[in-house]
């Protein structure tokens, strides 16, 4: 049978895991599910964003996930605040994940309360791709209290879409043949990785929907948007070839990465960020003996939704300027414009140092690489004697 993809989304994650606690704690507790509540921030100072939020406060107060909590209080002074519980958070996770890995080991965690699972796997113990999203539905609810959406297709990106479609506690497909009916007739903002910047630069091209987006010259998209509008255009096609990652990225790999004092805005600002931490990336291979042939970048937003993208290295590495224009190009790709908590960069599929490499013919210059063997060497004895610090390639 053809590929199925299943997207698995916990509907408003930290709230109704709060409201497990809460419940657990006190059997005679409300239920913030069912009235005017958020997570996040702290009603005194009247500090930070609204991390999730109760179907109440969504469509009685207009309140939306990302907004400061003094707006929310704006709209609602009598709402309900609760912090954040983080370490919890986890514990559902891992109990929600761990019982989809009973099922199949073919899952693809992309935040803790999502993730990818191929249904091609298990389709033999269901009659139909909606029974399997029943049963999972439905054992999720009855054993943990609290819901999901499924949403069903032949690729990620179409399963995420329709993972989003109405909720909560709804199981969508979205399959290629059903895109013009259910997808295009979709603000631009509703599409996958279209953030805030990318929204604003389609908008003045008077691109309103998804299927407008899915009708325009892509060469136009790349010159306004570089090669994020030409994925936009992608995905607003239908058009994704990404694989299943099972095992994540971090599995086998040395990476870095650093939560931010205050988010991050532009790229300006992430570049240099992304270049320290290539550079660290890059030391860590050369003391272990190690080259990457993979890169990836993870990104964590204001929100904590976390996304990563990686890929392939044209010959095995440990030099940090490498890495770091990779980095570039991948963070280039993957930002969807909203406001930036963590950067991570991890080198991954290591191979010993000394392993032979085979050179790409045209790119091939012996003199090239015996010049940057010997600059290499000379920068080891400088570190060595005077400290790692004192002396850094530069990035051009």
């Amino acid at each position: 049978m053809d590929r199925i993809i299943f997207h698995i989304d916990v509907n408003s994650a930290y709230l109704s895991w709060s409201a497990i606690d809460l419940l657990q704690a006190n059997p005679d507790s409300v239920d913030i599910r069912t009235i005017p509540a958020i997570i996040g921030g702290n009603r005194k100072t009247r500090h930070g964003i609204v991390l999730a939020k109760s179907l109440p406060a969504k469509n009685m107060y207009h309140i939306h996930t990302a907004e400061p909590v003094a707006n929310a209080l704006k709209k609602c002074p009598t709402l309900t605040i609760v912090p954040p519980d983080h370490d919890s958070y986890s514990r559902h996770s891992k109990q929600f994940v761990g019982f989809l890995r009973t099922l199949t080991p073919e899952i693809e965690q992309v935040s803790v309360d999502e993730c990818f699972l191929d249904y091609t796997s298990i389709a033999s113990r269901f009659s139909s791709p909606e029974e399997g999203a029943a049963y999972i539905r439905n054992y999720i609810y009855s054993h943990f209290g609290f819901t999901v959406n499924v949403g069903i297709s032949s690729n990620k990106v179409l399963a995420k879409m329709a993972s989003d479609f109405e909720k909560p506690n709804k199981t969508h497909t979205l399959f290629p043949e059903e895109i013009q009916q259910k997808m295009w007739p979709l603000p631009i903002s509703s599409l996958f990785m279209a953030g805030h910047a990318s929204v604003a630069v389609l908008q003045k091209l008077e691109i309103r929907t998804i299927g407008d987006l899915a009708k325009m010259d892509p060469a136009i998209l790349t010159m306004h948007l570089k090669s994020h509008g030409k994925m936009l255009w992608k995905y607003a096609n239908g058009i994704d070839n990404s694989t299943l990652e099972s095992e994540p990225s971090q599995a086998k790999g040395i990476g870095n990465s650093t939560t931010l004092a205050s988010d991050l805005t532009t790229a300006q600002e992430a570049y240099p960020i992304l270049l320290q931490l290539s550079t660290k990336v890059g030391h860590r291979l050369e003391k272990a003996g190690q080259s990457a042939n993979n890169l990836c970048v993870e990104i964590k937003y204001a929100t904590f939704e976390k996304y990563t993208r990686q890929m392939p290295l044209s010959s095995p590495t440990q030099d940090g300027k490498k890495l770091y224009r990779a980095a570039c190009h991948l963070f280039d790709t993957l930002w969807n414009g909203n406001p930036i908590r963590l950067l991570g960069v991890r080198a991954g599929k290591l191979t010993d140092a000394d392993e032979p490499v085979q050179l790409d013919l045209f790119s091939y210059d012996p003199k090239a690489i015996e010049k940057e063997q010997k600059m290499e060497r000379a920068m080891d004895k400088i570190r060595e004697k005077f400290g790692k610090d004192l002396i850094q390639k530069g990035i051009h």
